[in-house]
């Protein structure tokens, strides 16, 4: 863990290229960095890929850094924006433009579901492109609707609607998994009474 002048130096020295200080900064970050990339992408191979391909165009830009505001934060913004670019770059992407935007009611807190973040995150992985990302933009990383829009050339109503798309899919998706443990511990409670010795 660095402090706040030895971050600043490092960022400092890797703005002048230098290999053992991007080595540094990369073992610093690549933990968190690799999170957000998990999030983004449909698995753990390709989430590896974002990394790498994320870190290189962070030091690539690095010199764009002013110091100004958090570095951390610089850099989840741009391997954020370079994943969401290689998304559109994709002929299989596509968002599809819902203009006749009608919102589906869901009600659905991530903080309250009873699901380990790995059981979570595979979850949402299983989404389509066009709702895991904007999932993801707004109710992981806070990005508002214009952002998305502006982000992924879309409309902020379609933006809307396949947010609302993502937290129906998901709701079902958890549902499902609730409904089959619930059906488990029922079984398992039978299997018990019945046990005779």
């Amino acid at each position: 863990m660095f402090t706040d002048t030895e971050l600043d130096d490092l960022i400092r020295r890797c703005q002048h290229e230098e290999r053992t200080a991007q080595a540094a900064l990369y073992r610093q970050f690549s933990g968190v960095i690799f999170g957000v990339c998990l999030k983004y992408a449909r698995n753990y191979e390709e989430a590896q890929d974002h990394l790498q391909d994320g870190f290189l165009h962070a030091f690539a830009k690095i010199k764009q850094f002013g110091f100004k505001g958090s570095f951390e934060g610089w850099l989840k913004r741009l391997v954020i924006n370079r994943i969401l670019l290689s998304y559109r770059k994709k002929p299989y992407f596509e968002i599809v433009q819902d203009h006749d935007y009608d919102e589906i009611n869901v009600d659905f807190d991530v903080e309250q579901i009873d699901l380990q973040l790995d059981d979570l995150l595979e979850l949402v992985q299983e989404l389509p492109d066009r709702y895991r990302l904007v999932f993801n933009l707004y109710v992981m990383d806070q990005y508002s609707h214009q952002e998305i829009a502006d982000l992924l050339d879309i409309t902020v109503g379609t933006s809307k609607s396949n947010l609302s798309r993502a937290r129906a899919s998901l709701k079902q998706k958890i549902e499902a998994i609730r409904e089959k443990k619930n059906n488990s511990a029922v079984g398992l409670g039978r299997n018990a009474s019945g046990f005779t010795s």
